[in-house]
């Protein structure tokens, strides 16, 4: 009897330790989500068909400036001759666009309106493969959806389904579905890590957001130029850690790298002496440790010449020359 009671007491004690957990963690996402949901929008579409403007379209963004500035897909307003900027308050608001950039899949809208919320946008330099995360959107018209997961992978190159190459995709398992696209990735902060940008058709479980450090520098050259400029180097790439005796050997600072997963033909990687399988650890005399680092040093235009870049290849140090081109539209 005595070890019947101890061992209700057991479980007794157990469940409620389990309510406690759950219920911090429920606290956790509704804080998150709280810091950040008046600054998720929905967009709408429009093109003219039998001239007649009709519904095009929809997805999702997100405020990231005090003047209006908003995040989104570059493919949620391609060919759009107008868009409306929905807020969570249910004002509707047209936007203009400032440009885009498909190789990112991100554009850049702008609403003139007052007393928006803005979102805070992280940095993903820290980010970690399974840290929490937590995705905000309106797929299928159902505004304001919240799904969570897990980063599953850093640094990921993607391809979309026009063929374009985007660079430092985070991938992770949080539910996403069409509509939203465009939308915020936060963490458990509410801080913004990336741009959700799309899904594999068929696949179980896996999602896309280009990182926001990435998101960032493209906002950056689109509001100051309207345009983006990128060298090109033909490349895909995965961010992984480096093996830490052969980090020691050679004492290198970064504790990560650049896994190059596949060489494009006829690029000027392909003209190198870089094999797939790679791991870069500096490029043009700066230290490597992740792809954002280095699509940094590709936006500047002085990086169009002969460029140093140094790989780890199984166990060697090794180090090449590379020459960038610039990557047109």
């Amino acid at each position: 009897m005595t070890q019947k009671i101890l061992l209700d007491d057991f479980l007794i004690t157990t469940r409620k330790l389990n309510a406690i957990a759950m219920d911090s963690f429920s606290t956790m996402i509704i804080g998150a989500v709280d810091k950040i949901k008046n600054a998720v929008v929905k967009i709408d579409t429009y093109k003219t068909v039998n001239g007649k403007l009709r519904p095009a379209g929809s997805g999702s963004g997100f405020i990231f400036s005090s003047d209006g500035y908003v995040f989104t897909n570059s493919h949620v307003v391609e060919g759009a001759e107008k868009i409306m900027v929905s807020l969570l308050n249910e004002n509707e608001i047209e936007a203009n666009l400032i440009g885009k950039d498909p190789d990112t899949d991100l554009a850049i809208l702008k609403i003139y309106a007052q007393g928006h919320s803005v979102a805070k946008l992280g940095d993903t330099s820290e980010l970690q493969i399974g840290q929490f995360v937590i995705a905000i959107g309106n797929p299928y018209g159902f505004q304001h959806t919240v799904t969570t997961g897990v980063v599953s992978a850093l640094g990921r190159t993607l391809q979309t389904q026009s063929g374009r190459m985007v660079d430092n995709v985070i991938q992770s398992d949080a539910a996403l579905n069409p509509g939203n696209s465009g939308g915020p990735m936060i963490n458990t902060d509410g801080e913004v890590i990336g741009v959700n940008t799309a899904v594999i058709q068929g696949a179980q479980g896996l999602s896309f957001s280009v990182d926001i450090n990435t998101a960032k520098e493209i906002a950056r050259q689109i509001i100051r130029d309207g345009k983006v400029f990128k060298a090109f180097l033909g490349l895909q790439l995965q961010d992984v850690p480096i093996n830490e005796k052969v980090r020691q050997h050679y004492k290198l600072s970064n504790r990560g790298g650049v896994f190059i997963t596949k060489i494009e033909a006829n690029t000027p990687a392909s003209r190198s002496q870089l094999l797939e399988g790679d791991i870069i650890v500096s490029f043009n005399n700066k230290i490597v440790t992740n792809s954002n680092e280095l699509f940094k040093e590709l936006t500047h235009k002085e990086i169009l010449d002969i460029t140093n870049i140094s790989v780890l290849r199984h166990t060697e140090l090794l180090s090449f020359i590379i020459v960038p081109v610039e990557k047109k539209g």
